[in-house]
Protein backbone atom coordinates (compact mmCIF):
# COMPACT_ATOMS: atom_id res chain seq x y z
CA UNK A 1 0.00 0.00 0.00
CA UNK A 2 0.88 3.71 -0.90
CA UNK A 3 1.22 5.85 1.98
CA UNK A 4 0.32 9.48 0.76
CA UNK A 5 0.40 10.57 4.26
CA UNK A 6 3.78 9.41 5.13
CA UNK A 7 7.68 11.13 4.17
CA UNK A 8 10.22 8.83 5.11
CA UNK A 9 13.17 7.26 3.57
CA UNK A 10 12.89 3.87 4.79
CA UNK A 11 9.35 3.07 5.79
CA UNK A 12 7.69 -0.31 7.43
CA UNK A 13 3.77 -0.78 7.80
CA UNK A 14 2.52 -3.99 9.46
CA UNK A 15 -0.52 -5.77 8.33
CA UNK A 16 -4.07 -4.51 9.13
CA UNK A 17 -2.38 -1.24 10.40
CA UNK A 18 -4.86 1.98 9.95
CA UNK A 19 -3.86 5.34 9.81
CA UNK A 20 -6.98 8.02 9.14
CA UNK A 21 -6.19 9.68 5.77
CA UNK A 22 -5.87 13.48 7.71
CA UNK A 23 -2.33 12.19 9.99
CA UNK A 24 0.98 13.03 9.20
CA UNK A 25 4.29 11.33 9.57
CA UNK A 26 7.55 13.09 8.31
CA UNK A 27 10.77 13.86 9.16
CA UNK A 28 11.79 17.49 11.02
CA UNK A 29 12.83 18.66 7.64
CA UNK A 30 11.18 16.89 4.49
CA UNK A 31 11.52 12.98 4.85
CA UNK A 32 12.19 11.11 8.03
CA UNK A 33 14.81 9.04 8.21
CA UNK A 34 12.95 5.67 9.25
CA UNK A 35 9.62 4.98 10.06
CA UNK A 36 8.22 1.31 11.42
CA UNK A 37 5.11 0.52 12.15
CA UNK A 38 3.96 -2.48 13.61
CA UNK A 39 0.87 -4.98 13.00
CA UNK A 40 -2.75 -4.26 13.82
CA UNK A 41 -1.82 -0.58 14.84
CA UNK A 42 -4.17 2.76 14.53
CA UNK A 43 -3.03 5.90 14.35
CA UNK A 44 -6.11 8.40 14.49
CA UNK A 45 -6.92 11.64 12.57
CA UNK A 46 -5.18 14.63 12.85
CA UNK A 47 -2.34 13.08 14.87
CA UNK A 48 0.93 14.49 13.82
CA UNK A 49 3.92 12.53 14.09
CA UNK A 50 7.39 14.64 13.33
CA UNK A 51 10.48 12.92 14.08
CA UNK A 52 13.29 11.32 12.09
CA UNK A 53 13.44 8.03 13.53
CA UNK A 54 10.01 6.66 14.50
CA UNK A 55 9.34 3.22 16.06
CA UNK A 56 5.46 1.94 16.75
CA UNK A 57 4.86 -1.74 17.85
CA UNK A 58 1.72 -4.19 17.30
CA UNK A 59 -1.24 -3.36 18.28
CA UNK A 60 -0.63 0.02 20.02
CA UNK A 61 -3.40 3.53 18.98
CA UNK A 62 -2.46 6.63 19.28
CA UNK A 63 -5.72 8.78 19.42
CA UNK A 64 -6.96 11.44 17.49
CA UNK A 65 -4.74 15.39 17.62
CA UNK A 66 -1.83 13.23 19.22
CA UNK A 67 1.58 14.89 18.53
CA UNK A 68 4.71 13.22 18.46
CA UNK A 69 7.98 15.30 17.71
CA UNK A 70 11.70 15.50 18.04
CA UNK A 71 15.01 15.61 16.90
CA UNK A 72 16.46 12.23 18.38
CA UNK A 73 14.54 8.94 18.21
CA UNK A 74 11.52 8.14 19.32
CA UNK A 75 10.67 4.63 20.04
CA UNK A 76 7.29 3.10 21.54
CA UNK A 77 6.79 -0.35 22.13
CA UNK A 78 3.95 -2.79 21.67
CA UNK A 79 0.44 -2.75 23.03
CA UNK A 80 0.58 1.15 23.60
CA UNK A 81 -2.20 3.50 24.01
CA UNK A 82 -1.76 6.92 23.94
CA UNK A 83 -5.36 9.37 24.22
CA UNK A 84 -5.95 12.15 22.33
CA UNK A 85 -4.41 15.71 22.54
CA UNK A 86 -1.28 13.71 24.14
CA UNK A 87 2.19 15.48 23.55
CA UNK A 88 4.90 13.46 23.01
CA UNK A 89 8.24 15.34 23.11
CA UNK A 90 11.51 13.82 21.63
CA UNK A 91 14.10 16.53 21.23
CA UNK A 92 16.56 14.75 24.26
CA UNK A 93 15.58 11.08 23.20
CA UNK A 94 12.42 9.23 24.13
CA UNK A 95 12.15 5.69 24.71
CA UNK A 96 8.67 3.92 25.49
CA UNK A 97 8.48 0.14 26.98
CA UNK A 98 5.74 -2.13 26.32
CA UNK A 99 1.78 -2.47 27.45
CA UNK A 100 2.03 1.35 28.30
CA UNK A 101 -0.67 3.83 28.60
CA UNK A 102 -0.72 7.42 28.56
CA UNK A 103 -4.17 8.95 29.13
CA UNK A 104 -5.53 11.57 27.17
CA UNK A 105 -4.04 15.03 27.48
CA UNK A 106 -0.52 14.45 28.41
CA UNK A 107 2.39 15.45 27.85
CA UNK A 108 5.78 13.76 27.87
CA UNK A 109 8.87 16.04 27.79
CA UNK A 110 12.77 15.42 27.06
CA UNK A 111 13.63 19.05 27.17
CA UNK A 112 13.75 22.18 28.41
CA UNK A 113 14.57 25.10 26.21
CA UNK A 114 12.96 28.72 25.94
CA UNK A 115 14.46 31.24 28.05
CA UNK A 116 17.11 33.72 26.36
CA UNK A 117 20.38 32.08 27.59
CA UNK A 118 22.65 35.36 26.84
CA UNK A 119 20.40 37.00 29.08
CA UNK A 120 21.42 34.66 31.53
CA UNK A 121 19.07 32.45 32.00
CA UNK A 122 19.52 28.73 33.95
CA UNK A 123 17.25 26.59 32.22
CA UNK A 124 18.20 24.80 29.06
CA UNK A 125 18.69 21.11 28.79
CA UNK A 126 17.92 18.19 26.59
CA UNK A 127 17.34 14.68 28.48
CA UNK A 128 15.98 11.37 27.27
CA UNK A 129 12.89 10.46 28.69
CA UNK A 130 13.30 6.56 29.81
CA UNK A 131 9.25 4.97 30.23
CA UNK A 132 9.23 1.17 31.06
CA UNK A 133 7.31 -1.71 30.84
CA UNK A 134 3.84 -1.53 31.70
CA UNK A 135 3.94 2.24 32.96
CA UNK A 136 0.32 4.01 33.18
CA UNK A 137 0.53 8.10 33.22
CA UNK A 138 -3.79 7.68 33.68
CA UNK A 139 -4.78 11.35 31.85
CA UNK A 140 -3.63 15.09 32.43
CA UNK A 141 -0.29 14.01 33.82
CA UNK A 142 3.08 16.34 32.71
CA UNK A 143 6.55 14.22 32.78
CA UNK A 144 9.64 15.67 33.11
CA UNK A 145 12.37 13.84 31.39
CA UNK A 146 12.53 11.17 33.86
CA UNK A 147 13.20 7.22 34.14
CA UNK A 148 9.99 5.47 34.99
CA UNK A 149 10.87 2.11 35.68
CA UNK A 150 8.66 -1.07 35.06
CA UNK A 151 5.15 -1.09 36.25
CA UNK A 152 5.06 2.35 37.68
CA UNK A 153 1.92 4.44 37.72
CA UNK A 154 0.76 8.37 38.19
CA UNK A 155 -2.25 8.90 38.72
CA UNK A 156 -4.44 11.62 37.21
CA UNK A 157 -3.01 15.31 36.95
CA UNK A 158 -0.06 14.26 38.22
CA UNK A 159 3.30 16.67 37.44
CA UNK A 160 6.14 14.00 37.53
CA UNK A 161 9.20 15.96 38.02
CA UNK A 162 11.39 13.19 39.42
CA UNK A 163 11.88 9.36 38.67
CA UNK A 164 9.01 7.25 39.11
CA UNK A 165 10.49 3.65 41.33
CA UNK A 166 9.23 0.56 40.41
CA UNK A 167 5.78 -0.97 40.87
CA UNK A 168 5.15 2.65 42.74
CA UNK A 169 2.25 4.85 42.37
CA UNK A 170 2.82 8.67 41.88
CA UNK A 171 -0.21 11.54 42.47
CA UNK A 172 -0.14 15.46 42.52
CA UNK A 173 2.48 18.30 41.84
CA UNK A 174 5.33 17.64 41.86
CA UNK A 175 4.20 13.84 42.43
CA UNK A 176 5.22 11.69 44.93
CA UNK A 177 4.90 8.08 45.88
CA UNK A 178 1.61 6.99 47.64
CA UNK A 179 2.50 3.52 47.58
CA UNK A 180 2.50 3.01 51.30
CA UNK A 181 -1.45 4.37 51.42
CA UNK A 182 -2.62 3.36 48.12
CA UNK A 183 -1.06 0.24 47.21
CA UNK A 184 1.19 -0.82 44.10
CA UNK A 185 -0.40 -0.97 40.35
CA UNK A 186 -0.02 -4.68 40.16
CA UNK A 187 0.20 -7.54 43.00
CA UNK A 188 2.17 -10.39 42.49
CA UNK A 189 0.20 -13.54 40.64
CA UNK A 190 1.67 -16.99 40.26
CA UNK A 191 2.45 -18.44 36.43
CA UNK A 192 -0.41 -21.08 37.79
CA UNK A 193 -2.93 -18.02 38.56
CA UNK A 194 -1.89 -16.81 35.09
CA UNK A 195 -2.33 -19.86 33.21
CA UNK A 196 -5.76 -20.40 34.89
CA UNK A 197 -6.84 -16.90 33.74
CA UNK A 198 -5.25 -17.40 30.29
CA UNK A 199 -7.90 -20.79 29.51
CA UNK A 200 -11.18 -19.12 31.07
CA UNK A 201 -10.35 -16.49 28.70
CA UNK A 202 -9.72 -18.59 26.22
CA UNK A 203 -13.35 -20.61 26.77
CA UNK A 204 -15.15 -17.30 26.57
CA UNK A 205 -13.57 -15.59 23.65
CA UNK A 206 -15.18 -18.15 21.28
CA UNK A 207 -12.82 -18.00 18.09
CA UNK A 208 -10.80 -21.27 17.07
CA UNK A 209 -9.66 -22.48 19.87
CA UNK A 210 -7.66 -25.02 18.24
CA UNK A 211 -5.25 -22.36 17.06
CA UNK A 212 -4.30 -20.86 20.23
CA UNK A 213 -2.27 -22.63 22.93
CA UNK A 214 -1.80 -21.42 26.37
CA UNK A 215 2.12 -22.58 27.97
CA UNK A 216 3.50 -22.48 31.14
CA UNK A 217 6.97 -22.03 30.15
CA UNK A 218 9.54 -22.07 26.34
CA UNK A 219 9.25 -25.74 26.84
CA UNK A 220 6.14 -26.54 26.29
CA UNK A 221 6.17 -24.71 22.92
CA UNK A 222 5.69 -26.91 19.95
CA UNK A 223 6.94 -26.56 15.76
CA UNK A 224 3.64 -25.84 14.52
CA UNK A 225 3.59 -23.00 12.26
CA UNK A 226 -0.12 -22.00 12.83
CA UNK A 227 -0.77 -22.74 16.02
CA UNK A 228 -0.11 -19.37 18.34
CA UNK A 229 1.58 -20.15 21.73
CA UNK A 230 0.90 -17.88 24.45
CA UNK A 231 3.09 -18.29 27.38
CA UNK A 232 2.08 -16.68 30.57
CA UNK A 233 5.98 -16.92 32.57
CA UNK A 234 6.84 -13.96 30.39
CA UNK A 235 3.96 -12.79 28.50
CA UNK A 236 5.48 -13.45 24.82
CA UNK A 237 3.81 -15.10 22.45
CA UNK A 238 4.47 -17.31 18.81
CA UNK A 239 3.72 -14.68 16.26
CA UNK A 240 1.59 -16.15 13.71
CA UNK A 241 -0.24 -13.99 12.56
CA UNK A 242 -3.41 -15.82 12.00
CA UNK A 243 -6.74 -14.28 11.93
CA UNK A 244 -6.99 -16.87 15.14
CA UNK A 245 -4.26 -15.47 17.45
CA UNK A 246 -5.12 -11.43 15.84
CA UNK A 247 -8.81 -12.15 16.87
CA UNK A 248 -7.54 -13.62 20.34
CA UNK A 249 -4.86 -10.70 21.01
CA UNK A 250 -7.66 -8.35 20.35
CA UNK A 251 -10.35 -9.73 22.69
CA UNK A 252 -7.07 -9.75 25.57
CA UNK A 253 -6.56 -6.05 24.70
CA UNK A 254 -6.19 -3.62 26.58
CA UNK A 255 -7.31 -4.87 30.08
CA UNK A 256 -7.29 -8.73 30.29
CA UNK A 257 -3.70 -9.47 29.06
CA UNK A 258 -1.23 -8.16 27.49
CA UNK A 259 1.58 -10.17 25.33
CA UNK A 260 4.41 -9.20 23.14
CA UNK A 261 5.70 -11.10 20.13
CA UNK A 262 8.70 -13.74 20.55
CA UNK A 263 10.92 -15.03 17.08
CA UNK A 264 11.76 -18.54 18.10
Amino acid sequence: MEWTNIEAEELVVGINTVIEPTARIRGINGKAKKIIIGDNVYIGGDVQIICDHFELGDYSKIQHHTNIHGYKPCIIGHNAWIGQYTIIDSIGGTTIGNNCGIGAHSQLWSHIKYGDTLEGCRFLSESPLRVGNDVWFVGHCIVSPITAEDKSMALVGSVVTRDMKYNEVYAGSPAKSISDKAGNQFNEVTVDEKYGKMQHYLELWGGDDTKIRIVRSENEIGAETDVSYFNVSNRTYTKRRTKAEISFMKYLLPDKGKFVPINI
